[in-house]
């Protein structure tokens, strides 16, 4: 029921500014409704040239600078705590050790995880795992010899399921985002048990790309080969991790 002709930019601006005060969404989050505006800006200028000067006052609308913060990352005992909880008698602390597993060792995003498939991968005549990133972008990756492990361990309970999904759920469906955050939730509380440092903090799928990403870096791996391990587009992204190494160090 909106007129195009009625979106100008102090309207623009008074829904940002709604955003941070009434929904007290962050930097971040404006910016990234302001982005959606202006591509939508940039594909109408084309179509609508009477509207030309009001489109282009509306993509003059600067972004909010954000705070810059170092990466958070678990610390190696901390890793291995959360690697180390679930309980690998059952069927779900199988499936769940491999999940947890094979994130951190793939430094994945969990929708990379949750759309490998059966066919991603290979464990003959040497283990590796197909990612499907982001912008249709693919890396083979090899596992690590305790990943691979975890995996058969995983293929041998998981039975005739019907689906091409690696990784399923209680009722033999496709694993979703919300149900891998609920499962790393569930394990970071029982890892807190014999770490305490977890006890008091949000541990998010992210973390654990973050995570394999500086203990690589602290392993001495050149940073432009974890870019390729983590799929980045330019190594330029990867550099935040130096940053945050240093001032770990310095610390």
């Amino acid at each position: 029921k909106l007129c195009f002709e009625q979106i100008d930019a102090p309207l623009v601006v008074d829904f940002l500014s709604h955003l941070e005060s009434h929904r007290n969404n962050g930097a971040n989050s404006r910016n990234i409704r302001l982005a959606a505006i202006k591509s939508f800006m940039r594909f109408m200028k084309y179509r609508l040239p009477a509207a030309l000067a009001q489109i282009k006052r509306m993509l003059t609308i600067p972004a909010k600078k954000k705070e810059t913060r170092l990466v958070k990352h678990l610390t190696v005992a901390e890793m291995q705590a959360i690697l180390d909880a679930p309980v690998p008698t059952c069927r779900d602390g199988i499936r769940d050790r491999a999940m947890l597993h094979l994130c951190f060792a793939a430094g994945l995003r969990v929708s990379e995880l949750v759309g490998l498939q059966l066919t991603d991968l290979k464990l003959q005549p040497c283990s590796s795992i197909l990612i499907h990133g982001k912008g249709r972008k693919e890396r083979c990756l090899p596992l690590w010899k305790q990943t691979a492990k975890a995996l058969r361990a995983w293929l041998e309970v998981r039975g005739a399921v019907s689906g091409v999904c690696l990784f399923v759920n209680a009722r033999g469906e496709a694993m979703t985002r919300s149900g891998f955050e609920y499962i790393l939730d569930k394990h970071v509380k029982v890892a807190a048990a014999t770490c305490s440092s977890l006890s008091h903090t949000r541990i998010s799928p992210h973390v654990l790309r973050h995570t394999t990403a500086m203990h690589l870096l602290q392993s001495g791996v050149p940073f432009n080969v974890i870019a390729l391990w983590l799929g980045h587009e330019s190594a330029t992204t990867t550099h935040r991790y130096v940053e945050a190494d240093l001032a770990m160090k310095e610390k």
